[in-house]
């Protein structure tokens, strides 16, 4: 694959970004990709390694090595080819993804993996521009009806798959937009919305229908729709006329931390900040927007989310930004012999964090204190503990107690679990964690307790990656195909 000897002549080149100072007085994309001569050096790196284990270290199982031989012999339609035939939105993971695929790569061993990651977004990038996407609509029609309640990437996964096989397919979304998480948890700067676009607009030419502003589900007796959504549609009444429903909605309920002073105005749950910047972005028109500008804002929770929530906050002109992580700080380096190919853990620093963050680990909160006079009832400062793991327990060290300042405070722990009440109103069972009880068997795989319905992505698995979110949509639309056919030609 790629050069015999091209790990050993060439290093890792990474992708650059636009100066921090130009970058953070806007909402766009800063990456700098890789020209077709870097990405043909970069896939001249990738080894004749007889055992790819990117591929696996990949959850969409791209065929790597294939895609960067590919590029580094200029074969870039191919290259694309090769990719669109186990990833239905590249464009997606090639700028959001961890990239576990280079996680596993060979050559990180004992050395800087293939910049795989990179070779995607240019592959993806030109097929765009050359026009190499293009809709598939199929051939002949089943007649058969299909519902996906949800349009994140597990549900769009699902539908172009589904609609792809012949099926009518119509996706419901709560929200004004498609796009679910993509479109309103991932900042703009991270991934601007118009690659969300353009895939809608392929997909409706390939026969998919999307109706936003409609809930599934039951409203508590006595409520009204919300000011989101247009339209409501019982479980009863999705089941009467598709032939299947696949729900694929995200794990929407965050981690709360049920601490004095929680009740205080100012503190706010990272999903409740980061989608009014994503709606104004737009063009929307958010009364009371959250605003970090001027305040001292303290983001709790050290994952991509509240990386997230520094960045925008430094866009919005924060006096200061704080990220608390109750973990001990990784280290910078992992002991790659002990954890590859897998995921490992390390320190690891992201763009936002480059662009203004103060980073502190092993600390937890202990209080939410509120200010006197005109600030009476509104956050002004924390109280926070040092922590140390002994074992598996948490232990706080004595005298380590701090007050920090805090206008605006942030909560970004995680996902429990999707909105039960989904759940519920369909009658499908849950497991342990409050997600949508189903199996991934080859055979019947997907498929919840309820007749014809199905399962996939964070609703199934709980919080997780866009590429896992792929992943499930692509093998639960194999597995409603089966259902409805008998036998399914889709890949898994």
């Amino acid at each position: 694959m790629g050069k015999v000897t091209g790990f050993l002549e060439y290093e890792r080149l990474e992708e650059g970004y636009a100066p921090v100072a130009k970058r953070v007085k806007d909402y766009k994309e800063f990456v700098i990709g890789l020209n077709e001569a870097e990405a043909k050096v970069q896939g001249a790196r990738c080894m004749d390694c007889g055992i790819p284990f990117c591929n696996n270290g990949c959850p969409v199982n791209n065929i790597i090595p294939d895609f960067n031989d590919l590029v580094y012999r200029g074969d870039w339609h191919n290259a694309f080819r090769t990719l669109d035939s186990t990833n239905n939105f590249p464009e997606f993971t090639g700028r959001i993804c961890p990239a576990p695929c280079e996680a596993a790569c060979t050559l990180n061993f004992n050395d800087d993996a293939v910049g795989i990651k990179s070779i995607e977004h240019a592959i993806i990038d030109r097929a765009w521009q050359e026009g190499w996407v293009k809709p598939r609509p199929a051939k002949v029609k089943t007649g058969k009806k299909v519902a996906v309640v949800g349009s994140g990437p597990a549900g769009m996964a699902a539908a172009q798959q589904l609609a792809r096989a012949g099926h009518d397919v119509t996706v419901f979304e709560k929200n004004d937009r498609i796009g679910g998480l993509l479109r309103y948890g991932i900042p703009d700067f991270k991934m601007e919305k118009s690659h969300i676009d353009r895939r809608v607009e392929q997909m409706r030419a390939e026969g998919v229908v999307f109706r936003e502003g409609v809930m599934v589900g039951h409203l508590p007796e006595g409520s009204k729709v919300t000011n989101w959504a247009k339209e409501i549609i019982s479980p009863e009444a999705l089941k009467e006329q598709f032939d299947a429903v696949v729900l694929t909605g995200g794990a929407e309920q965050p981690r709360d931390l049920p601490v004095p002073g929680r009740d205080l105005e100012g503190i706010h749950f990272a999903m409740e900040f980061l989608p009014q910047q994503n709606k104004v972005n737009a063009g929307d028109k958010v009364k009371n927007q959250l605003r970090a500008e001027g305040k001292h804002v303290i983001v709790i929770g050290g994952g991509d989310t509240g990386s997230d929530c520094v960045g925008t906050s430094n866009r919005h002109g924060a006096a200061s930004v704080t990220q608390f992580e109750l973990l001990p700080m990784p280290p910078e380096q992992e002991n790659k012999p002990l954890v590859w190919p897998y995921w490992p853990i390390k320190l690891r620093t992201s763009s936002s964090h480059e662009e203004g963050c103060e980073r502190e680990f092993a600390i937890a909160t202990k209080e939410f204190i509120g200010g006197e006079g005109k600030d009476k009832g509104k956050v002004k400062s924390l109280k926070a503990v040092r922590v140390e793991w002994q074992g598996n327990k948490m232990v706080e060290v004595p005298g380590s107690e701090q007050i920090l300042k805090a206008d605006l405070v942030l909560l970004a722990m995680g996902f429990v679990s999707p909105v039960v009440s989904i759940l519920d109103a369909f009658g499908v069972d849950k497991d342990a964690r409050g997600n949508a009880k189903a199996g991934t068997e080859f055979i019947g795989g997907y498929q919840t307790n309820v007749p014809k319905v199905f399962a996939a992505g964070d609703m199934r698995r709980g919080q997780s990656l866009v590429v896992w979110a792929i992943r499930e949509g692509r093998q639960a639309a194999r597995a409603v195909d089966e259902f409805l056919m008998g036998a399914s030609d889709l890949p898994r």
